[in-house]
């Protein structure tokens, strides 16, 4: 089961440890979020201990509101749950009960720069990336125009140079050789590059090239939603069945997903960069509702009735 430490959203939040010190490491398994306000009420019959629980100005408001026994009594209740942090927002000051069983237990006892709603959603996006269910894939990853388009094919096609070529208009390279790739939600997929190899790129016979020292930070971006799957395929002439209108509709499934695909052969005459751009504008035109081979296609099947009723007449 995938799991995330106490300390890895500390890192990644940039919150600032007041307690529990000794519980850095405890893991986190659910990427959900909680706030215990019924709980500090006292109903403590359906705490979801295993989420991380987030103190915002209310919980902290009603906390105030109770004699000094019950706080004493409800917040060593929660305690004793074993909840994996307790992370105050911004405009909250930690209560000196939180910081006592916060080193008792060994519960870390967090705060954050964020007011509640950013913290909420900050941290449940950091979570659920973090905790998703990864698959790899080799290619290339880029975000051409907006578009999230992996570039996948067997080795020496070229893919390597094809993103290079595409930087150098101004598109951004997300990863190169392996792209790790995650669904956040059905029909959302995310891929970025493992640690060691972000901004790297490898072109044969140069090296390892670092895209940001190259060509800027706008040449690299750390994680973009997939939207399309190009596969540069060796043109084969026996294969006659290459889609030359571009009225099929084919897909490709990543966990419960389905990823727009499109092939493209490709010879030493044809300009990969260039299919690619086009492919990627392409599937971007499709989704804001012009179809060019639906077009093509219906003026063509208008002429083909326009001859045949001028053939009508002239019988």
């Amino acid at each position: 089961m995938t799991s995330i430490t106490v300390k890895e959203i500390i890192d990644g939040l940039k919150l600032e440890i007041v307690a529990g010190h000794e519980g850095i490491f405890r893991k986190v398994f659910n990427p959900a979020l909680v706030k215990p306000g019924i709980e500090l009420a006292g109903m403590l019959e359906f705490y979801e201990n295993d989420r991380i629980q987030i103190i915002g100005s209310k919980e902290a408001a009603f906390f105030h509101s109770l004699d000094l026994e019950v706080q004493e009594e409800r917040v060593k209740a929660i305690f004793e749950k074993d909840a994996p942090a307790f992370i105050f927002t911004k405009n909250v000051d930690v209560p000196e009960l939180f910081v006592h069983y916060g080193d008792v237990y060994n519960i870390p006892i967090l705060k954050s720069f964020y007011k509640t709603t950013s913290l909420f959603s900050e941290l449940y996006s950091f979570l659920q990336a973090a905790l998703a269910e990864r698959t790899s894939m080799h290619g290339v990853l880029l975000d051409i125009n907006g578009v999230g388009v992996l570039i996948t094919g067997k080795s020496g096609l070229g893919k390597s140079e094809v993103a290079l070529e595409l930087i150098r208009r101004g598109y951004m390279l997300v990863a190169d050789d392996i792209v790790e790739i995650y669904q956040v939600e059905k029909g959302m997929l995310v891929g970025e590059a493992p640690d060691v190899l972000k901004k790297y790129l490898e072109i044969r016979g140069v090296g390892i090239v670092n895209v940001v020292y190259l060509y800027g930070v706008k040449s690299y971006r750390q994680k973009k939603r997939i939207s399309l799957i190009v596969e540069l395929q060796k043109w084969d002439e026996e294969v006659e069945d290459y889609d030359r209108l571009g009225l099929k509709t084919d897909k490709r499934k990543i966990f419960d997903t389905y990823v727009s695909f499109a092939a493209l052969p490709i010879t030493e005459a044809r300009n990969s960069a260039t299919l690619v751009e086009a492919a990627a504008f392409d599937f971007k035109s499709k989704n804001l509702g012009y179809n060019s081979a639906v077009e093509f296609n219906l003026q063509l099947n208008d002429q083909i009735k326009r001859n045949r009723e001028n053939h009508n007449e002239e019988d």
